[in-house]
């Protein structure tokens, strides 16, 4: 799927296909629904071991085969995108959320304190986020709510540098000049006039970010600081199975090819979305 989707995802004019973003789409509004309702999609409990399974092959019964356990590899790929779309989608929303607090209100603040704030974001923006994500799980301890923590906050500079620099346009606009003449309250203007129109660049990049969150939080669990086993997650799942791929390859391959998808689809989603909003797609 993921070679699909990246084969069609972008034009020839390097602009994301119809197609692409079609297939995209289709593909995650599936892990959504596999996230929401994964006792639909699964034949088996994900967490239902059994030893006269282990390591079958993927065949008829076991679509992903067995892992060393006898669990169901497809089931516990579909329970895994709960976790994983939870994730994505709360450290997401929280640095955004964080992220508009601080450059729309830098936008507004003194030079000073601008000055200092863009300082911080351009230094913080200059490692990696997985680094910065390592860096807060080393201190707030392992575990999900701090993997939820630590993407989020390893996010936010990004989507803090992207508000001050939409509310800085946004500020010396006509509409807001003409509120500020009739005399409405800075607070207001900024309530209002501002911070509504720096909230679209935002959703669209956070689009994008949801992938970006979700391999983050999978290479977290990988290592061991995140989802613990046996729970169903596709970076635990990777992990568990890293030891078997010369004999049980299919317990890493499937897991790793549904997380390349998700994060394929959800770039060329995020594309089209950043496309339309600049004028480059009608």
């Amino acid at each position: 799927m993921s070679l699909v989707v990246s084969r069609r995802a972008v034009s020839a004019a390097g602009r994301p296909s119809v197609v692409g973003v079609a297939v995209a789409s289709v593909y995650l509004f599936g892990v959504i629904v596999a996230a929401i309702f994964p006792s639909i999609l699964a034949p088996f409990d994900p967490l239902d071991a059994d030893s006269s399974r282990s390591l079958l092959a993927p065949g008829a019964e076991h679509f992903f085969g067995t892992d060393l356990a006898g669990r169901d590899v497809f089931s516990r790929v579909v329970y895994g995108a709960s976790y994983s779309v939870l994730v994505g989608f709360g450290a997401t929303a929280i640095a955004v959320f964080v992220g508009l607090a601080i450059g729309a209100a830098s936008s507004i603040a003194p030079r000073i304190v601008d000055g200092a704030v863009s300082r911080v974001l351009s230094i913080t923006m200059a490692f990696p986020e997985f680094l910065l994500a390592l860096l807060v799980i080393g201190i707030a301890g392992p575990g999900p709510a701090s993997v939820v923590l630590a993407i989020a906050i390893a996010a936010t500079p990004v989507y803090a540098r992207v508000a001050r620099s939409s509310a800085l346009g946004v500020a010396n606009a006509p509409f807001v000049r003409a509120a500020e003449v009739l005399g409405v309250s800075p607070l207001r203007r900024f309530v209002v006039h501002i911070v509504p129109h720096t909230v679209q660049p935002l959703v669209v990049l956070a689009t994008i970010g949801v992938g970006t969150s979700i391999v983050s939080a999978a290479g977290l669990s990988f290592l061991g600081l995140g989802a613990t086993p046996p729970t169903p997650e596709w970076g635990v799942i990777m992990s568990e199975g890293s030891n078997l791929l010369g004999t049980a390859w299919w317990v890493t391959l499937f897991p790793g090819l549904v997380l390349t998808a998700t994060v394929v689809s959800t770039s060329v989603v995020g594309r089209y979305l950043q496309a339309r909003s600049s004028g480059a797609i009608r």
